[in-house]
């Protein structure tokens, strides 16, 4: 990794509150690193980032969900950041699949809620369909390929980008896909540095999703102005196929910057959802007896 891009991706994690852990977390296709927030005893909550973003992204929202939850923001292996392929190749959908296995017994979690934006909520959404028992709770923020592809005109425009990423290309792309909707300067930085490093690889992408056997409770959050996908069709495709679930429509917001642009909304929303936690509950009882 350059010398930018460590300072960039510091840059974001020194605005993770204090107690933040860094954990490395061992599995058959590499090591893994884990921004682990909140007390150790409650629920937990695993966050998978978009594409070229890392676990360091999810800075606004660690205080709010790890109040109530024990948050584990992951380094999605074969994406930028500090999770490190080594051993056993990560090619195809099955073998990330399996990585995240490993996570999760890294960890020492039988089963977890799971959250994802963008590319992560695609990863987070194939896990549960992978293995639904240790998936609680799933919530998904403005998901790529999980109901429906990309826009065709998005597509056309993003092509060039992505077949010789440069730092303007890339600049360029952020502006005018989160444009009026806001992003925060030092994700931009650090998306645009991961985006042009010298021998990126490649994160592993599989084909678009079919939700509906989706098993447990899931939340899809869809941003107003993404650039992505059509926010209200997408949203009325995602209630059709699991009519149970709970889709909402953030109005004014861009897709790269859901998460932290809406940092209170999501964060409102994905809490509701989890529900209190237990040892919580029990002392509310027992307080109003």
């Amino acid at each position: 990794m350059s010398e930018s891009f460590v300072a960039a991706y510091d840059a974001l994690l020194a605005r993770w509150p204090a107690g933040t852990a860094e954990l490395t977390v061992a599995t058959p296709y590499g090591p893994t690193r884990v921004h682990a927030y909140g007390p150790p005893d409650a629920p937990p909550l695993v966050l998978l980032p978009g594409g070229g973003a890392t676990g360091a992204a999810w800075f606004a929202n660690a205080p709010a969900l790890g109040a109530r939850h024990r948050v584990y923001a992951v380094d999605i292996l074969g994406d930028v950041g500090r999770s490190e392929r080594a051993g056993l190749p990560l090619r195809t959908p099955s073998d990330l699949m399996a990585w995240l296995d490993a996570v999760l017994d890294g960890l020492e979690l039988p089963s977890a809620a799971l959250s994802g934006h963008s590319y992560g909520g695609w990863v987070a959404a194939a896990y549960a369909l992978h293995a639904p028992r240790r998936v609680e709770r799933l919530a998904l923020l403005d998901p790529t390929q999980v109901f429906g592809g990309y826009r065709p005109g998005y597509l056309l425009r993003v092509l060039p980008m992505l077949l010789r990423p440069t730092v303007r290309r890339v600049g360029a792309h952020l502006a005018w896909e989160t444009a009026g909707t806001g992003v925060d300067e030092d994700f931009g930085r650090l998306y645009v540095l991961g985006a042009t490093l010298p021998g990126r690889g490649r994160p592993v992408v599989g084909r678009t999703l079919d939700p509906a056997p989706l098993a447990p409770p899931v939340l899809v959050v869809f941003a107003g102005r993404s650039r992505v996908h059509d926010a209200v069709a997408t949203a009325d495709q995602a209630r059709r196929l699991l009519p149970r679930a709970r889709v909402e429509v953030l109005p004014g917001v861009g897709h790269h910057a859901l998460p932290m642009a809406a940092s209170a909304a999501v964060d409102a929303l994905v809490l509701e959802f989890l529900g209190t936690p237990p040892a919580r509950r029990q002392a509310a009882l027992g307080s109003s007896l």
